[in-house]
């Protein structure tokens, strides 16, 4: 199974933390030079001094920068990719606040569009030029089971990651045949600062303790369990390698089996 990312270079967003951390240790195990991208200067700094460096002439670099912020996302990939041309794009952010579709403001719809379609509109945009030159382009979208059925509790998040999953799809069809694959990655209930937030929010809702909301959480998993980051990331990083180039237009779940739809 060809796995080697040696010679490509990845950008990988929400590095600091997370899904996003982790995504960038695998990339950088199986030989990818990887930028990180996030608001967070200082983790950034330290990650991209400890990542692997498992093959000759990798480099790993980072930019600090804010997702939501469409025009200066789009100058810092402009010039990532002018430095050096981006084959593979993670495409990860924050989830918007939760709380019921109905009572959310216009502006919480506005911004979360902004921060996950836009984001990866100015991201794509800037960094096609240098995949259609390779002729090898990867970009995975991490974003939620919830485009699959919705999670109580996250309207903006469901409706806004919905949109991102149906724009994915209509760009795999469009680039493909430049070799470049566009694929989801849908997270279950995976241990990072998202899980803690909703732990919190269902607690105060409920009024119960959290042992008791967690209980319940993991009723609905039938592997019992919170994933773990590293996990995620693997199918992500699967997705970018050469041994995945006839996977295209997918939502991958990584959920442990909770996700109930065949499709």
């Amino acid at each position: 199974m060809q796995l080697d990312l040696g010679g490509r270079h990845a950008l990988v967003c929400g590095a600091s933390q997370g899904i996003g951390r982790a995504s960038a240790v695998e990339l950088a195990e199986l030989g990818a030079s990887v930028t990180l991208l996030a608001r967070s200067a200082g983790p950034l700094r330290e990650l991209a001094a400890t990542l692997p460096r498992p093959r000759a002439g990798q480099r790993h670099d980072w930019r600090s920068v804010d997702m939501a912020d469409t025009g200066a996302l789009r100058a810092a990939a402009g010039a990532i990719a002018a430095d050096a041309p981006v084959q593979i794009l993670v495409n990860n952010t924050g989830g918007p606040p939760g709380g019921p579709a109905h009572a959310a403001a216009a502006e919480a719809f506005e911004a979360a569009f902004r921060q996950h379609l836009l984001a990866g509109q100015a991201l794509v945009q800037a960094l096609l030029p240098g995949m259609r030159a390779a002729g090898y382009g990867r970009i995975v979208n991490v974003i939620s089971t919830s485009v699959k059925e919705p999670i109580a509790g996250l309207g903006v998040s469901n409706t806004v990651r919905a949109a991102v999953a149906a724009w994915a799809k209509t760009l795999s069809g469009e680039l493909a045949a430049d070799g470049v694959t566009v694929n989801n990655v849908l997270p279950g209930y995976t241990r990072t600062a998202r899980l803690d937030d909703i732990l919190a929010a269902r607690v105060e809702a409920s009024g119960r303790d959290e042992d008791a909301v967690t209980r319940d959480m993991l009723a609905t998993v039938p592997a019992r369990r919170f994933g773990e980051p590293h996990e995620v990331a693997a199918v992500v990083a699967f997705l970018c390698t050469p041994a995945a180039a006839y996977v295209n237009g997918t939502s991958i779940a990584v959920d442990g089996g909770r996700t109930r739809a065949l499709s």
